[in-house]
């Protein structure tokens, strides 16, 4: 049921995403008097699923998922009609029409992409606000309990001050700072130290699982989760979501610290002073060899660590005059974040390519119960990125098309049909291959 529902919600995004694309190609070319063919959400190669012919064009939608056309008429596209092009332009066909015209016809998909993430991000903005946890309020530091945050040479307490010179706003955004940078700067023990970020720190992200959970995580309180079988103190008066706040006397803020504090007693019968509820209590408790009471550290969620005192949440809201730039800047963010990951893609010294993944990927992203808010905000993120996509200058992506429009705009000079044919062939070879090999991705990451 899972796999289902996260698969319905894929499907039904790049639906959308696909559908609305093309509008962004079809509208202008129809403004413009330029025959478009056909319409179609997914590719139709040999048959359809469905079509229907309304005025000149057909509707229809294709068995093949990698994506969605419109077939503009006189114009060399995915569909390959050659023999169309060997025929006399008519004044209908795409051809035809200006280079001005041409280039607002290919552009207007890659518009309407940046323009519908922009849109939803506002929206979103606008319904929900915005809920996190700001990291200059994590003021005694993060936790470091995950080797990779070792490899980054962060220890527990130490504040993450900026990334790349810019101060993170989230805590929940370091884990994508640090993909996205190159070096930091920290406060330990009230000194200023900066840092780099390690090279292969991607390639080890992607080789730990996306399952391992968050690289640094704010200092949690010592809340037990319940008692373990075996455990010296199963007749404890222990209780599960009792928060440890003292050992033996000593008081205690965070779990670093009460693992410090037990490795004193190994052996030992101590006492443990515990917050349940309103009410202290004092209880009684056998320390293992190890330095453990036998219990299990319950999972705190930010709202939690709120409740408790631990930390302060922001809570933003939007009124819709304040949504607009807030959506526009987390569009910008949204982008600007995605080119330097895909930078990082074409340095294989990063190992950044291990992480590029096709459709499972993508998918997997999509929560496994129906949320509106995260399905938007996937989407208006996958908006943004295919927009991104298509404005490569890749032959067979609509960029191509455009450095060959704005090539004739400035020159004069018009390529050739043969060359056009060949660089769609090539454009489309080299999208097959990146196909393959970020599915292929998928495929050995599902395997291992």
């Amino acid at each position: 049921m899972e796999i289902l529902i996260k698969a319905s919600q894929f499907i039904l995004s790049l639906s959308l995403l696909i559908v609305l694309h093309e509008l962004g190609h079809f509208i202008p070319a129809k403004l413009f008097k330029t025959k478009v063919e056909k319409f179609y959400l997914f590719f139709d190669y040999k048959f359809s699923l469905v079509k229907k012919k309304i005025g000149e064009t057909v509707y229809g939608i294709g068995w093949i998922p990698l994506g969605g056309y419109v077939k503009i008429s006189g114009m060399i596209d995915e569909s390959m009609d050659t023999e169309q092009m060997k025929q006399p332009a008519q004044p209908w066909e795409f051809r035809s029409k200006p280079a001005w015209q041409r280039l607002i016809i290919m552009l207007g998909g890659v518009f309407v992409n940046f323009v519908l993430g922009i849109f939803i991000y506002i929206m979103l903005m606008y319904a929900y606000g915005e809920k996190f946890l700001p990291n200059e309020n994590v003021t005694d530091g993060v936790w470091v309990q995950d080797s990779l945050a070792m490899d980054l040479g962060v220890q527990t307490g130490d504040k993450i001050l900026t990334i790349d010179g810019e101060s993170v706003k989230k805590f929940s955004e370091l884990t994508l700072g640090f993909v996205n940078g190159n070096n930091f700067q920290i406060e330990r023990n009230g000194q200023i130290i900066d840092m780099e970020v390690p090279e292969n720190f991607i390639s080890k992200l992607v080789d730990r699982g996306k399952d391992a959970g968050a690289v640094l995580l704010p200092r949690y309180p010592f809340a037990i989760a319940g008692i373990s079988e075996g455990s010296p103190n199963e007749n404890a008066d222990l209780k599960k979501k009792d928060i440890v706040i003292g050992i033996n006397g000593n008081s205690i803020k965070y779990f670093d610290e009460a693992q410090t504090e037990l490795d004193k007693y190994k052996n030992q019968e101590i006492t443990v002073t515990v917050k349940r509820g309103s009410e202290t209590k004092v209880i009684p408790v056998k320390v293992t060899s190890d330095g453990k009471l036998g219990v299990g550290l319950g999972q705190l969620s930010f709202k939690d660590l709120e409740k408790l005192g631990y930390y302060q949440l922001a809570n933003i809201e939007y009124s819709f005059a304040e949504a607009i730039p807030a959506g526009w800047n987390k569009s910008w963010k949204t982008l600007t974040d995605y080119v330097k990951q895909l930078k990082k893609i074409f340095n294989p010294s990063t190992g950044a390519y291990k992480g590029l993944g096709g459709f499972i990927s993508i998918g997997s992203i999509f929560p496994a119960e129906w949320s509106a808010q995260s399905f938007w905000n996937i989407t208006a993120f996958l908006s943004i990125m295919l927009g991104f996509m298509n404005l490569l200058p890749i032959p067979a992506l609509d960029g191509g098309h455009v450095v060959f429009t704005l090539w004739e705009m400035i020159t004069g000079k018009k390529p050739g049909d043969k060359f056009l044919e060949y660089a769609q062939v090539t454009g489309f070879i080299l999208l097959i291959a990146l196909l393959l090999f970020a599915n292929g991705n998928d495929i050995f990451r599902l395997f291992k």
